[in-house]
């Protein structure tokens, strides 16, 4: 429990001995002057004076001016939650009023163990909870990932009655989301009988929580349907974050839209968000236009545009915008420079990245992260500089972490050093959060090699520590709808016309001279296997959909979980000429502009 005051020490809270004598009337008209000067109160001292006429008077028992005593000092932003803990022990009898003030006041302090041991409290001295307690428990629950006390208070909702209380369900929806149990978020919510827009919030909420994004644009879906819910500007800026991760360039622009019909004034944070989709869903020329149009840029506005152009490749024009950065005169920070190293690295720039890297020291006063040293790691191994990579690693004055070694053996990988790649490998095996993807890494590197002895060697290991491969999958926007294509997929609505198209496709890309680059497919299968498999790839079946279900001409976008296999980018320019269409492919965190047959990366990624 908090602290205590010197107030409890004396009698200060006794009722007078000798209280003058007054007429009911004039006591009540006091009593209201009492609680108008409590109103009124700005700091902490102005409080102590309502609180010692409060005393004087003897209004402190009465549990109408106490009430409002001990809320005023709890809740008010100017507030002791001490001074406010040592008003309510006084209390001889505290209400449910007077507990859920306080459990609110710890709430809002973040002292959220404490709140629940005033609920506890609450209950021990048998005072009833009602349907204001809830949210703020639940609340605390949630920033305390307490999924077991959670699930016990939510019992207790059921027990007292509350179970149908709007403000309970939404609260409800929250801390599920928040603790990772969406499906109890969903059932809370498929099981309310009136929900407003905090519900539909809450539900969208829950699921970003997760990355769960496309299940975020479903439900919003779901919300517009019914037509009667204007969306909450939290919601949009959740919108904004799926659409990125999605690449759902189309839905984005409707809840720019959006946004502008239902906010008179974008913030810079929501502006900056803005900027984020554009240039993640790989439409820059807006997000930069957006960039430039801005009055006021901070920091942030700063990273993600300098970040977005990293990521298009773009990185001489990414230094522009850095350079822009410190002749407003806003210093750059950690975060800044992971931006600015990066864009060295996509582009090629090893010189420029070098010099980066000993200005953020020298001039800035700012000491390399494991992150910094990744990005190095990263701008040499792009550039084929292995050997070199390696000697950077050893030579660092802090233990390389996961990120760096994750690095380098993803360059060993592209170019196809597995000695220096078995060194990294044997480095992230050894540490304590170990991926499946390096294994698969490393065992597509024996797989190359036709050391298919210990392909099998890594395979196993990866079923004895139970890490499964995650499958390749490629998301295309197409009439403002997601679709998923999987590797292989024949579980899509449009299968049939889907591989039917991708057989026409290939007789056409014959007359370009294209041959399916079967060293791509690490398997110990024959020829004509290995080139059925190519054709399953997810980017070449969510090309195919979008060729069959958008006019001539329109761009599609595409936006990978894995990292593009060479056949298919070559396999990509080649549609792009023939079939006269703009395609963008977000690899990861990489953009790949493919038109009239060439690659904005210039085959360098």
């Amino acid at each position: 429990m908090a602290g205590t005051s010197v107030l409890q020490q004396t009698n200060f809270f006794s009722p007078p001995a000798d209280p003058p004598q007054f007429s009911e009337l004039n006591l009540r008209l006091k009593e209201q002057q009492c609680l108008s000067l409590l109103k009124r109160c700005k700091n902490l001292e102005d409080f102590k004076q309502a609180h010692a006429q409060i005393v004087k008077w003897g209004f402190f028992w009465n549990s109408f001016s106490a009430s409002n005593l001990v809320a005023a000092c709890a809740l008010s932003d100017w507030g002791s939650l001490d001074y406010a803990c040592s008003i309510f022990q006084q209390f001889h009898d505290p209400g449910t009023f007077e507990f859920n003030t306080m459990i609110r006041a710890h709430v809002k302090d973040m002292n959220f163990q404490d709140a629940l041991v005033f609920y506890y409290e609450m209950l021990e001295r048998g005072v009833e909870p009602d349907n204001f307690t809830y949210p703020a428990l639940f609340k605390a629950c949630a920033w305390l990932k307490a999924k077991e006390e959670g699930m016990q208070i939510h019992g207790h909702v059921f027990k007292f009655g509350f179970e149908s209380d709007l403000y309970v369900q939404n609260s409800l929806i929250n801390m599920y989301g928040k603790c990772g149990e969406i499906q109890h978020s969903c059932a809370v919510f498929e099981q309310m009988d009136e929900k407003s827009v905090a519900s539909w919030s809450a539900i969208i909420a829950a699921n970003a929580s997760l990355g769960m994004w496309y299940e975020c644009l479903m439900v919003f879906g779901n919300m517009s349907s019914e037509g009667c819910w204007r969306p909450e500007e939290s919601t949009l800026v959740t919108l904004l974050s799926a659409c990125t991760h999605l690449g759902a360039l189309d839905l984005g622009k409707c809840t720019h839209g959006a946004l502008l019909r239902n906010i008179s004034e974008l913030n810079v944070i929501v502006q900056t968000s803005l900027i984020d989709m554009y240039v993640k869903c790989g439409y820059l020329e807006k997000g930069l236009s957006l960039f430039k149009k801005m009055t006021k840029r901070n920091q942030m506005s700063y990273t993600v545009m300098i970040s977005g152009l990293a990521m298009q490749g773009h990185g001489e024009e990414a230094l522009g915008i850095y350079s822009m950065m410190l002749e407003e005169g806003l210093d750059p920070d950690d975060v800044v420079y992971v931006g600015v190293l990066s864009s060295c690295s996509h582009a090629g720039l090893v010189d420029e990245g070098f010099n980066c890297f000993d200005r953020m020291k020298s001039e800035h006063g700012i000491e390399p992260t494991a992150q910094h040293y990744g990005c190095m790691v990263d701008l040499m191994g792009k550039a084929g500089m292995i050997n070199e990579a390696l000697e950077f690693i050893n030579s660092m004055p802090i233990k390389p972490n996961d990120v760096v070694w994750r690095s380098l053996l993803s360059a060993c990988r592209v170019h196809c050093n597995l000695e220096i790649g078995e060194i990294a490998a044997k480095h992230l095996f050894e540490s304590n959060s170990q991926k499946a993807g390096d294994y698969v890494i490393l065992s597509n590197m024996y797989a190359r090699a036709e050391k298919w002895v210990e392909v099998a060697k890594i395979r196993t290991e990866m079923a004895r520590k139970g890490f499964n491969q995650v499958p390749g999958f490629s998301l295309v926007e197409v009439g403002r709808r997601i679709h998923k294509f999987v590797s292989q997929d024949t579980s899509h609505p449009r299968c049939g016309s889907v591989y039917e198209m991708i057989h026409q496709m290939e007789w056409q890309l014959k007359f370009e001279g294209y041959s399916p680059d079967t060293s791509q497919v690490l398997l110990d299968v024959d020829e004509e296997e290995k080139r059925q498999r190519l054709k399953g790839h997810s980017q070449k079946l969510a090309i195919a959909f979008a060729l069959i279900h958008t006019s001539k001409g329109t761009p599609i976008r595409i936006a990978r979980n894995l990292r593009m296999c060479s056949d298919c980018h070559t396999y990509t320019k080649l549609v792009s000429i023939i079939y006269e269409r703009e395609i963008t492919v977000r690899d990861r965190n990489q953009f790949h502009h493919f038109k009239n047959g060439t690659c904005s990366c210039r085959d360098y990624w």
